[in-house]
C-alpha cells in the first residue's frame, strides 16, 4: 500500500492531465474504502496536489478524496491551513457549470474542514459565505442546500460570522428556509435552525434583532423541528427559543 501510495502521488505531479486525474480516481477509490490507505496517501505527499488539476473527473476525485481524509479529525486543521484547497473548494461551488457531483463532493469537504473551530474564520476570509448563500439561492435542489446549509450552520459557529452573515443577508435567507411556505426538508430546517443558534450565541445585537423579527411562519418551522426533528435538532430548537430573550414566553411553545 506504501508503495500504491507513493507511486500515485508522485503521478499528480505528471505533465500529463490524464495520469493526474487517473491518479486522483485511484487515489479517491482507496480513500473512500480504506480506512488505513487515508494516512500513508497524506504523509506519501498527496495533500498539496488536490487543487492543481482542472478537469470536471479530477475535480470530483480531488475534493471526494479530501472528503473521505477529514472524515479523520486529525486532518482538519492540516487541510484548513492550506488557503490554496480551501479556495479551490470554495471557487468549485461558485461555478455555474460545475457537476452536481463535484458541487456536493466539494460541500462534503468543505464541511469536514468547518469541524475545525480554527478553520471558520479563515472560510469567511476566503469567501465561503458569499458563495454557499448564493448556492443557497440560485440552486433548488435538495440535496445541494441540505449540504449547503450544514456547512452555513458549521461556519455560523464563530466570532466573524456575524458581520459577513448580515452582509449578504444571511439571517433573512435563513429564515426564510425555516418559514413553513417555503417547504424546506426536515434537514434544511434543522440545519438552519443550528445555524441561526449558532449566529446568536456567537453574534452580537444585529443577529438578536434579526432573529427576534422572525415572521410566524418561520417560528412554526422551529416549532416543527422542536416536534418532529430528530433528538439533536429538537435540543437546538428549544435552544434558539431560549436564547432569544423572552423568545420562549413570546411565542408561547412548550419546550
Amino acid at each position: 500500500m506504501h508503495r500504491t501510495a507513493r507511486s500515485l502521488v508522485k503521478k499528480l505531479g505528471s505533465v500529463s492531465e490524464i495520469t493526474r486525474s487517473e491518479a486522483l480516481a485511484e487515489l479517491r477509490l482507496m480513500t473512500k474504502n480504506d480506512e488505513e490507505s487515508r494516512l500513508i496517501i497524506a504523509e506519501a505527499g498527496a495533500i498539496p496536489h488536490h487543487a492543481t488539476s482542472s478537469s470536471p473527473s479530477a475535480v470530483q476525485s480531488s475534493a471526494a478524496t479530501l472528503y473521505s481524509l477529514l472524515v479523520d479529525d486529525s486532518y482538519r486543521p492540516i487541510i484548513g491551513a492550506k488557503r490554496d484547497i480551501v479556495y479551490s473548494l470554495i471557487e468549485i461551488i461558485k461555478r455555474s457549470n460545475s457537476p452536481p457531483r463535484s458541487i456536493k463532493d466539494a460541500l462534503k469537504a468543505l464541511f469536514g474542514i468547518a469541524l475545525f473551530p480554527l478553520n471558520r474564520a479563515s472560510l469567511i476570509d476566503l469567501g465561503a459565505v458569499g458563495a454557499l448563500f448564493s448556492l443557497v439561492m440560485k440552486d433548488g435542489r435538495v440535496g445541494i442546500v441540505e449540504d449547503t446549509t450544514a456547512v452555513i450552520a458549521q461556519i455560523a459557529g464563530c466570532e466573524e460570522s456575524e458581520s459577513e452573515f448580515l452582509k449578504f443577508s444571511g439571517v433573512k435567507v435563513l429564515v426564510d428556509l425555516l418559514d413553513v411556505g417555503t417547504g424546506s426538508s426536515e434537514r434544511i430546517k434543522e440545519n438552519t435552525v443550528g445555524a441561526l443558534l449558532n449566529l446568536v450565541r456567537c453574534g452580537g445585537g444585529g443577529v438578536m434583532r434579526e432573529v427576534k423579527e422572525m415572521r410566524p411562519g418561520a417560528v412554526e418551522g422551529i416549532k416543527d423541528v422542536m416536534e418532529n426533528g430528530t433528538a439533536k435538532g429538537k435540543s437546538k430548537a428549544i435552544a434558539l427559543l431560549k436564547a432569544v430573550e423572552g423568545g420562549a414566553k413570546k411565542w408561547d411553545f412548550a419546550v
